[in-house]
């Protein structure tokens, strides 16, 4: 058991639900000359069709949202983890346009991951299965049951509404670092353990992965910056593979304890997403869920977001191997042109089109 007497993380990133509910200046909200600049811009990106894997920001400049747009990548690694834009008209724009502009915040705050076998760089979360989270096939941005806080496969989430639901469908926000500083205030004697490497589950995630497990801490505080890496799901799972070691009674009580804080009142912020909403979130700083919905009846009504991964933040720092491992755009772009099949999924006039996933 490890002894190490652990101090709490202090600032921004350290926050409760209940206190942000109150202040609101975790909204951006655009001014008319930066989203007469998006639009402009997106109807350029638009009509050029570039290819998605290979555009890059110096093609599409956005000198007057530069300041905002340095702000919004602050926020996340060295603010709440989290900022929601607001102004967007997406009632005025078509999807593609819509797709443009959120695709060109995620070129100007990183660089935009893979987020699928496919390839496909803008996915989508909008509800196409009847199936709800306990059956094992069911794929969470396809459902409209809850979902449990996680982290996502990236450096950085986004996801932009361009339709919200008939009712639920909330966006939740959880501080990982108020998380870790409950369990240290709570019980000093497991809180050490987080700081441990545990196996997480690959191959559930990844039927192609190069191995059954990957191995990371659940917490890194490295210069007093404190990142987050959670999922008691795929750690338990990981269980079922004979080559992985049995976590101790000490490791299971003090994850447990992790969830369980996670959901106590008070430690989420819920948004209610409006259309041309943009959250972008740290993974690092912060676990995300979603609330149960339901949908109109009517397909061209249903709850649609647009969702990007970017790779970012590469000066953070963490302790080594942290996380689950991940190929950079820029280290594999050759390898990804010659291996996926175009198949026009990598052009936004078809991105913002979903696929129909069962």
């Amino acid at each position: 058991m490890a002894s190490t007497t652990l101090s709490p993380v202090t600032g921004p990133s350290a926050w409760r639900g209940d206190q942000l509910q109150h202040d609101r200046s975790w909204i951006y909200h655009l001014t008319e000359e930066q989203i007469a600049e998006l639009e402009a811009v997106g109807r350029k990106f638009v009509l050029d069709d570039p290819d998605l894997r290979t555009v890059t920001r110096e093609d599409y400049p956005l000198p007057v949202c530069a300041p905002a747009i340095e702000q919004w990548g602050h926020d996340m690694s060295r603010g709440r983890g989290f900022v929601l834009i607001r102004g967007l008209q997406t009632e005025l724009y078509s999807d593609a346009l819509s797709g443009a502009i959120f695709y060109l915040t995620g070129l100007h705050l990183g660089s935009p991951m893979q987020q699928n076998g496919m390839g496909d760089l803008i996915d989508h979360v909008v509800a196409t299965s009847d199936k709800t989270m306990d059956d094992p096939t069911a794929r969470s941005s396809r459902v409209r049951d809850k979902l449990v806080f996680h982290s996502d496969s990236s450096d950085a989430v986004a996801l932009f509404c361009l339709r919200p639901a008939k009712q639920g469908g909330a966006s939740s926000l959880v501080s990982g670092a108020q998380i870790y500083n409950e369990i240290v205030a709570r019980r000093p004697d497991l809180a050490p353990l987080l700081l441990e490497p545990v196996h997480f589950d690959w191959r559930r995630q990844d039927s192609n992965a190069p191995s059954n497990t990957y191995v990371s801490p659940i917490v890194s505080i490295v210069d007093g910056v404190c990142s987050i890496y959670a999922g008691s799901t795929y750690i338990l799972t990981a269980q079922n593979y004979p080559e992985v070691p049995k976590l101790t009674p000490e490791q299971l009580e003090v994850i447990a304890m992790f969830d369980a804080i996670t959901y106590e009142p008070g430690m989420a912020l819920d948004m209610d997403f409006q259309p041309g909403d943009i959250q972008w979130v740290s993974n690092f700083a912060a676990l995300h869920s979603r609330t149960e919905f339901t949908d109109h009846p009517e397909w061209q009504r249903r709850r649609h977001l647009l969702r990007l991964w970017d790779e970012r933040d590469r000066d953070r720092p963490r302790v080594p191997n942290f996380g689950k491992p991940v190929v950079a755009r820029d280290q594999k772009r050759e390898d990804d042109l010659a291996a996926i099949p175009d198949v026009g999924q990598f052009s936004v006039k078809t991105a913002v089109i979903p696929r129909p996933v069962a």
